[in-house]
């Protein structure tokens, strides 16, 4: 084991001993009884099957049948999501097929980024997060399940149902992907259209065919963002069949996967007689491969919030000064865009993430001891499935890389660091990410230029106002002012101006996508500019310095700077319309962005 991982690893241990202890507590006391719906009375139980056919009523009533709960996030809006139309239905052949019950226990909101962003409905984004873990919750609260079924796959949502399940963790929990729609459009190229299209070179018909291009047929959007991250994540953290997350929907292999997700999930029932609940796999090492494995494929900034909340809904503790560690001794495996041109289809097929667990399995880098949904030892999650016939097998993953230029060994790395890096001065705490950013442009001083919203920066661009060297600055975008929305409408402009020979870079409160690219970003600023963070205090002219190198960002000549009273920011019209008024008692509440910027309070 590399000293760093089993370092981070101990002290995460340490800091987690009391709130762990007391969430594994509380969830082997919710086991102790085994099958809990055996608790009801007559009538809740009555009410729980009522309209169950009349074989599933008296399988039931028993104490042999298992009953797996079905939550899921289908809707047919998000092209990741609309596979799951039929799911259920899937699944509850499944498991009458292995002599069970399987029943549709709730739905969860899932919104898509990609319809939201730059719109208002973004402000929702971070906070629906949450608001799935509660449904999740509601969903299992009818006490009737003996294991669980999450079917998820995009950016706040998976974390959402990790969290909501978590709270159930004395069942066995099994993710059940969805896979990526089949490659489209190369992301590189959309890229450069959208570009053009900010230089006002092409027109909004050339940048929809190019985006329906991009963007064409279900499944999940192919390049590495926060959604494909997610599915990274459970495997790395042994809660997803091996090998499953990148397999296109509608093939063969994808529905017996979902088959074998259902047998998976009865296996680890007490009934099953091999108990593997949730809350005991998702320990401090589970979250320690997870954020390993975030780090060696580029995986999405968004993590450094999300695994945050997840982690501590089993009572495990860390922070972003682990993530930066971590990310100093874990080498870059992947180039998969926005690090590289590749989507998750080439990188599937290059030997995916069995691959790249192996490697750093075998480097050190990754704790083999762990519990995952398909037995002990994380070795047995370094597999990929196929089609022996009819039949659903699994062989070992790939020997070696089939494409160097996405996928490399741990003893030849893209890089010898994971990219995310921690940035602290006199403005506070961030994260930077520069997988994608190039040496050169990874350092820069310049002037600021303050903007109240993305509108305003892009209205001072169509104006030519930003033809210099310079730092945009949009503070109030944290999750108390504005739900912290993802600021990637900036992202094809300041891009277009970098390509043109200027230095430029972001430094934020609010969020990037999971897609951050080419340009220098300072985001997730804490404390936020509403909570007295130093970035409200920055004013146009102001000269900034931000070096990921060296991790500082700093107002260069703070002569004065400390002492500036912060402005009055003006929010309401964040504050309204598009549902947002509703979330009032999330802003007030919401923690920052580095304790994971949830409404959940702490142990």
């Amino acid at each position: 084991m590399h000293p760093t991982i089993e370092k981070v690893t101990q002290r995460i241990q340490r800091r987690s001993a009391d709130t762990r202890a007391a969430y594994l507590e509380r969830i082997r006391g919710a086991a102790a009884d085994g099958p809990n719906r055996l608790a009801l009375s007559c009538s809740n139980l009555a009410h729980g099957m009522a309209a169950c056919q009349l074989a599933d009523k008296r399988a039931l009533t028993g104490k042999t049948t298992p009953n797996v709960a079905i939550v899921s996030a289908y809707n047919d809006m998000l092209s990741a999501h609309q596979p799951y139309e039929d799911y259920p239905d899937k699944i509850r052949a499944a498991a009458h097929a292995a002599g069970a019950v399987a029943q549709f226990a709730g739905g969860v909101p899932a919104m898509c980024d990609g319809v939201t962003q730059g719109q208002d409905g973004m402000d929702l984004s971070l906070f629906s997060r949450d608001v799935i873990a509660l449904a999740t919750a509601v969903a299992l609260s009818h006490n009737m399940f003996d294991a669980a079924l999450c079917l998820g796959i995009c950016d706040k949502i998976v974390p959402g149902l990790v969290i909501g399940a978590l709270s159930f963790g004395h069942l066995p929990v099994v993710f059940v992907p969805g896979g990526p729609m089949v490659s489209g459009l190369p992301n590189k190229e959309k890229a450069r259209v959208r570009e053009l299209y900010a230089a006002g070179e092409v027109g909004r018909d050339a940048l929809l065919e190019a985006e329906s291009g991009a963007y064409h047929a279900a499944g999940t959007c192919t390049f590495y963002g926060t959604a494909n991250s997610n599915q990274m994540l459970m495997e790395f953290m042994g809660l997803q069949l091996p090998g499953g997350s990148f397999v296109n929907p509608g093939t063969e292999l994808r529905e017996r996967l979902t088959a074998a997700a259902v047998e998976t999930a009865l296996q680890g029932t007490h009934i099953g007689g091999d108990h593997r609940p949730m809350g005991e796999i998702v320990d401090e090492k589970a979250v320690v491969n997870g954020i390993v494995g975030l780090l060696a494929t580029g995986g999405s900034t968004n993590h450094t919030i999300h695994l945050v909340t997840m982690a501590r809904a089993a009572g495990i503790q860390i922070d972003w000064d682990d993530f930066a560690e971590l990310s100093a001794v874990v080498p870059t495996l992947a180039r998969v865009y926005p690090n590289g041109s590749a989507d998750v289809n080439h990188f599937h097929a290059a030997g995916g993430l069995g691959f790249t667990m192996r490697e750093l399995l075998e480097a050190g880098l990754l704790h083999a001891d762990v519990r995952t949904i398909v037995g002990d030892g994380l070795e047995r999650m370094c597999r990929e499935p196929f089609l022996d016939g009819d039949s659903l097998a699994w062989r070992d993953a790939a020997a070696e890389s089939l494409d160097r230029d996405i996928l490399r060994p741990a003893s030849d790395p893209f890089d010898d660091e994971g990219g995310i890096r921690i940035l602290a001065g006199n403005l506070g705490r961030a994260i930077v990410k520069v997988s994608a950013v190039a040496e050169e442009y990874r350092k820069i001083r310049a002037p600021a230029r303050v903007f109240a919203s993305q509108e305003a920066m892009l209205q001072a661009f169509e104006a030519g106002e930003l033809a210099t060297d310079f730092i945009a600055v949009l503070p109030a975008q944290g999750p108390k002012a504005t739900g912290m929305p993802e600021l990637h409408k900036l992202t094809p402009y300041l891009g277009l101006l970098q390509d043109r020979g200027h230095r430029v870079a972001l430094l934020t409160d609010g969020r990037m996508s999971g897609a951050s690219g080419k340009v220098l970003a300072a985001i997730q600023t804490s404390p936020e500019a509403i909570a007295g963070g130093a970035i409200g205090k920055v004013r146009d002219g102001d000269l900034l310095e931000i070096d990921a190198d060296s991790g500082r960002f700093d107002v260069v000549d703070d002569a004065g700077f400390e002492a500036r009273e912060l402005p009055g920011f003006e929010l309401s019209r964040s504050h309204s319309g598009m549902g947002r008024e509703l979330f009032a008692s999330f802003r007030h509440s919401v923690t920052s962005a580095e304790a994971g910027a949830t409404i959940f309070p702490g142990e």
